[in-house]
This record gives C-alpha cells, sequence and structure tokens, in this order.
C-alpha cells in the first residue's frame, strides 16, 4: 500500500485521552487521515478537568512509546524521577527500597498536562483532526459507519476504513463488539476505592523527598503520595469501600489518620483533610479483559477499552502507551496491511495484556532475594518489577520467566536447606558426642573391651 493509498484511508480514533491522542499520533504519521472524536470539551481551555486524575508513573515502555513520536524528551524534562519506594511504617519510620539498580527510576507525570501536550501534536498534522464535545451514540464496523453527537445535538453519520476504540474502561465501542458473536468479555470490580488528597509545598518547595514514590502500608489499606512539578505531592488513599463508608464527618476522618497515617497530618494540614476528604466520593477501579481486540479489518481497540487495569503495578497507561507502539511496529511489518495487522495485533497482544491485567490484581511484594541473585547473575535472574517496568519484555513471557525463577529460587533454598541440616547434625554429633562416634568408627576397640570386662555396655564419659 502506497502512500496515495493510505492518504486516503480514514480512521476514525474515539476518544482523546492519552491513548487515543498518542495513538491519532502514530497512524497521521503514516498519512491516514485520521478524525479524533472525544466527548469531553478541550482540556486546553477547561475551566474545570473532569475524569480521573491519579498521578501517572511512567516507566520504559511507555517511554519507548513516546520516543517513536518525538516527544520522550519533552515529557521525561516535565517529570520527577522516583528513583526508589519511601515506606512510612505506622510509627512514622521511612525506609528507602530502591526500584532497580541506581540508572533504573520511573517518572511521576501530570495526567492532564501529558494529555494536553499529545493532543496539541495531534494537531500539528494537517491530516489530522480533533472533534471536541463530539460523543459517539452507535458504532456499525461492518459498514465503517459511526454516529456522533456534536454541540447542535444533532446525530452525525460519519464514514471511515478503521474504527479505534480508545475510549476507556467503559467503552461505547466495546459495547457494540459485545454483541458479536464470539466476542469474550468480563469485568471485575475490587472492594477498593481511592481518593485523592493533596500535600501542599511548604516552605517553597517539597513537603518531603521529592524523588521517591511514598508509601503508607497498613494491610488492607495504603496511602501513595508522588511528586508534582509545582512543588506538592498527590496523594491517593486506597481503602475498601466499606471502610470509607465508616468515616462520616471531619471529626471522624481526622481520627483514622491520627492512628493509621499520623505522619502526613501535618503535612496535609488538619483542616485541608477534613475538607478535602469530602469533596468527592471515593472513586471505583475496574479490571477489564475481552478478546479478541479486532472485529475484521474495521475496528479495533486500544488501552482501557481493550484491557482496563487497576494501578496497583503502575501499567496502565504505559501498556496502552505500548499497544500502540506494538501496532505501530506491526504497520511496518505488514506495510500497513489493516486487514493483516489487525488480528495479528490480537493474537500478538492479548496474552500480554491479559498478563498485567492478573499481575497488577495484586500488590506484589519482590522478594530481596531475587535482587540479590539479579546482582550476581543479571542476564539469569531478573525481578519481575524489573522486566515489567524497566524492559520491554513482553507481559506474558516476565511472568513465565518469573514463575521460573521462583522454581529455581524455591529449589534451590531446598537442596541447601537440606545440606545445611545434614551438615549441622553431622557437626553436632562430632562436636558435642566425640566417644560414641568414635566407638562406632573403631569396632575393634570393642573387642578390647569385651575382653577386658566381660560385659556389653556403652558408657557416656
Amino acid at each position: 500500500m502506497d502512500s496515495s493509498d493510505t492518504q486516503r484511508k480514514k480512521i476514525a480514533v474515539i476518544g482523546g485521552g492519552l491513548v487515543g491522542s498518542l495513538n491519532a499520533c502514530f497512524l497521521a504519521k503514516r498519512n491516514f487521515q485520521v478524525d479524533v472524536y472525544e466527548a469531553r470539551e478541550d482540556l486546553r481551555v477547561a475551566k474545570f478537568a473532569r475524569g480521573r486524575s491519579i498521578n501517572l508513573a511512567l516507566s520504559y515502555r511507555g517511554r519507548q512509546a513516546l520516543k517513536a513520536i518525538g516527544l520522550e524528551d519533552q515529557i521525561v524534562s516535565q517529570g520527577i524521577p522516583m528513583r526508589a519506594r519511601m515506606i512510612h511504617s505506622l510509627s512514622g519510620k521511612k525506609t528507602a527500597i530502591p526500584y532497580g539498580t541506581k540508572s533504573q527510576y520511573i517518572l511521576s507525570i501530570s495526567r492532564e498536562n501529558l494529555n494536553k501536550d499529545l493532543l496539541t501534536v495531534v494537531e500539528k498534522y494537517p491530516n489530522a483532526k480533533v472533534h471536541f464535545g463530539h460523543r459517539l451514540l452507535k458504532c456499525t464496523p461492518e459498514e465503517g459507519v459511526i454516529t456522533v453527537l456534536g454541540s447542535n445535538n444533532i446525530p452525525t453519520d460519519v464514514t471511515c476504513d478503521l474504527i479505534v476504540g480508545c475510549d476507556g474502561a467503559y467503552s461505547t465501542v466495546r459495547s457494540h463488539l459485545m454483541k458479536k458473536p464470539r466476542f469474550d468479555y468480563n469485568q471485575q470490580y475490587i472492594p477498593h476505592g481511592y481518593m485523592e488528597l493533596t500535600i501542599p509545598p511548604k516552605n517553597g518547595d517539597h513537603a518531603m523527598e521529592p524523588n521517591y514514590l511514598h508509601i503508607w502500608p497498613r494491610n488492607t489499606f495504603m496511602m501513595i503520595a508522588l511528586p508534582n512539578m509545582n512543588k506538592s505531592f498527590t496523594c491517593t488513599l486506597f481503602m475498601p469501600f466499606e471502610e470509607f463508608e465508616k468515616l462520616l464527618t471531619g471529626s471522624d476522618v481526622l481520627d483514622f489518620f491520627q492512628k493509621y497515617f499520623m505522619d502526613s497530618i501535618p503535612l496535609i494540614g488538619e483542616q485541608a483533610l477534613m475538607q478535602e476528604f469530602f469533596l468527592l466520593p471515593a472513586q471505583p477501579m475496574i479490571s477489564v479483559k475481552c478478546s479478541p481486540f479486532h472485529l475484521k479489518s474495521r475496528c479495533m481497540l486500544m488501552g482501557d477499552a481493550a484491557h482496563a487495569i487497576v494501578p496497583f503495578f503502575g501499567q496502565g497507561m504505559n501498556a496502552g502507551f505500548e499497544d500502540c507502539l506494538v501496532f505501530d511496529e506491526l504497520m511496518d511489518k505488514f506495510n500497513n496491511d489493516l486487514s493483516a495487522c489487525l488480528p495479528e495485533f490480537s493474537r500478538f497482544r492479548i496474552p500480554d495484556d491479559h498478563a498485567i491485567s492478573d499481575l497488577s490484581m495484586y500488590n506484589y511484594t519482590e522478594k530481596n532475594i531475587e535482587r540479590c541473585l539479579h546482582a550476581i547473575m543479571p542476564s539469569t535472574f531478573i525481578p519481575l518489577y524489573t522486566m515489567v517496568t524497566f524492559s520491554r519484555i513482553r507481559y506474558h513471557e516476565a511472568v513465565l520467566r518469573w514463575r521460573w525463577q521462583k522454581k529455581v529460587i524455591n529449589n534451590g533454598l531446598f537442596f541447601f536447606g537440606t545440606l545445611i541440616a545434614i551438615g549441622s547434625t553431622y557437626l553436632l554429633i562430632h562436636y558435642m558426642l566425640p566417644r560414641p562416634l568414635d566407638y562406632l568408627r573403631r569396632p575393634w576397640n570393642w573387642i578390647t573391651y569385651f575382653q577386658n570386662t566381660g560385659q556389653v555396655s556403652l558408657k557416656l564419659p
């Protein structure tokens, strides 16, 4: 397919969020005619930004996707490196746990600013246009037709060659695909919700150490804090909804924080804490899996529309960005042939996106022994977090490798444990009970003993 062919092909990207706007950049670079339909108003001019605002942790996979469109350096310059976790104990003691080597770090990024920058890049392409305030009403992929509702409140049919659903966890595009035969779908809400709080700057600087992801782990709930460029921290409290529902007044909230997050109260401020806690209700978190990610050569899903995940591995945005990069790599491989690219994207990407979804369903704690083995044999033993966050090893391959490493470690520990037990037993007998052992070693002494005494008797000295 030559460039004149791709120029004539029209692609409708549904959703102008992070994945939708990045995807539009990749597609516009290939000279497709790209139209992005975003239900919200332009957040660059909006007075109030709606939607999720959990701070983002940008890691290697996401950076590689941004690099491919020439935006990595700009985005990295707007982020704050987090080189380790800072664990806040109940007593207030702080302990730093590095993510990996000294050169490995993740970046705290503003979701809103990143989205603004991506939209600005999209609009620099003459063959791309973003339609704000346009909500998808209906999608007929087989016919290549979508129906959108704009500010004039008149439904409009739009014909296109490819529909790309990047419209989030509650995707309208996916809801239409779910009506098709052999389309699998499942979703799961976890018992936890999340709520955001703010630690303001202190004396014009960060109130805590800025180059860390601060974590307050408290069994069934936890709070995290990510640094911002304006010297504030964005805190996110993850807690079961039933616990949120117990906190009905400002005094309840203050008592709760005094019990579990005492060191955060002077950082947030008592009055600010009691007010901010009730500004918005706790928000739910959902995990979504579906298969396939495409319908023939006319429609496909990416990002949360294909695989919404809970945020406990910090890979939601990174996985969505890697979707865009993988599809772009497949377009290179198949010379822009959509009929070949779409089924291959589903075949290639589904195992990985389902793997990171599974990993994100629990808060995995990396074992220290993995890091020690990685230091000794860096090419053989790689911690799971390192494979996921600091490489482009496929997610499902990272899981398989991690399971193999755990098996090797467990077998090794069993083997060495057995050796230690045998060795300890031998040393105990050798040093604590030397004379009975001598009798066992030199049976000819028995004969002399029997001849002298005429008795059979073993005595300990």
